[in-house]
């Protein structure tokens, strides 16, 4: 029953690569999903032809197949798939080598997910505890690259760009860590420009950079999530979960404010990506330089796609 709950949570992402020990099948584990669950598991499942399957799997009733020889219920069933847990987050692994009876460690599905950056990640607030607050999603007029590139330049941007989110952090403070296929960008809290005592940012924040489409920010009481989708050579989607400590989960005008500034901060960037995409498609472009103090995460994203392109 675990599996199958699990199972219905995960969104799909791009796959890591050749065979990778767990795919990068995933989303957020909404704490508040049992009333939902309760009332769907109900019913058993069904096909768009009728054939109907029990929770487990297995094929219960199947429709008009009359006339088949040596037909056996037992044998068309749901494939099963190996489900696990890291943190809030739920992964399905669609390798047919990996016994999906397997009960794997959360430690174990870290390393292999994260690699050797799971650790960080997990003791910098990434947990259970957080309460599902909304998702928004924006349709952004640019390559998915180019939303990840703009996401993984250090904060070169954020000075110039951001002026609001720029007055809440330190940014000489700010730092870049690579792992084997996730990359950490970090920065202290500053004073901001509120007069009161809101506080969105706290005295940390984290960016983490899952290869090679998927985003982990936590900042303050926060944590947000971003997937991003291709939807074409010049089109992306975006996809924002956003979760936040328990203890603020019922203050509406401290979220709501939190996601209005949120929301600025998206729309600078996909002024910033939307222009990019332009400056690319224009006949006088030609490759650039990185900036060798700022840019290690894009050079990294960068040197990873290639290797995966070039195989």
């Amino acid at each position: 029953m675990k599996a199958q709950r699990n199972l219905l949570l995960l969104q799909v992402t791009m796959p890591l690569g050749p065979k990778p020990l767990l795919n990068n099948f995933l989303m957020s584990l909404l704490e508040d999903c049992d009333v939902f669950f309760r009332n769907y598991f109900k019913k058993a499942l069904r096909s768009t032809a009728a054939w109907t399957y029990g929770l487990d799997g297995a094929l219960l009733k199947a429709t008009r197949i009359t006339g088949i020889k040596d037909f056996s219920i037992n044998e068309f069933g749901l494939i099963p798939l190996r489900i696990a847990t890291w943190g809030p987050f739920v992964l399905l692994n669609i390798d047919n080598d990996v016994s999906p009876q397997h009960e794997a460690d959360s430690k174990i599905v870290g390393k292999e997910w994260l690699g050797s950056s799971s650790d960080i990640l997990s003791n910098g607030g990434i947990d259970t505890s957080l309460s599902y607050v909304c998702r928004r999603e924006y349709t952004i007029e640019c390559n998915w690259k180019v939303f990840c590139d703009n996401y993984l330049d250090g904060g070169y941007h954020v000075p110039y760009a951001h002026k609001g989110l720029a007055s809440g952090l330190k940014l000489e403070s700010y730092s870049t860590t690579m792992f084997e296929r996730v990359s950490i960008q970090s920065c202290e809290g500053g004073p901001g420009e509120s007069e009161d005592d809101f506080d969105r940012l706290g005295t940390k924040a984290l960016y983490a950079f899952i290869y090679p489409n998927f985003m982990i920010n936590r900042y303050g009481p926060w944590m947000d999530t971003n997937l991003v989708l291709p939807l074409g050579p010049r089109t992306c989607k975006v996809v924002f979960d956003f979760f936040l400590e328990a203890s603020l989960k019922d203050d509406k005008a401290f979220i709501e404010r939190s996601l209005e500034d949120s929301e600025r901060v998206q729309m600078e960037d996909i002024i910033l990506c939307e222009g990019v995409q332009r400056g690319l498609e224009s006949p006088a472009y030609s490759s650039g330089r990185y900036a060798p103090t700022v840019e290690m995460a894009m050079h990294h994203f960068h040197c990873l796609l290639h290797e995966n392109l070039t195989k």
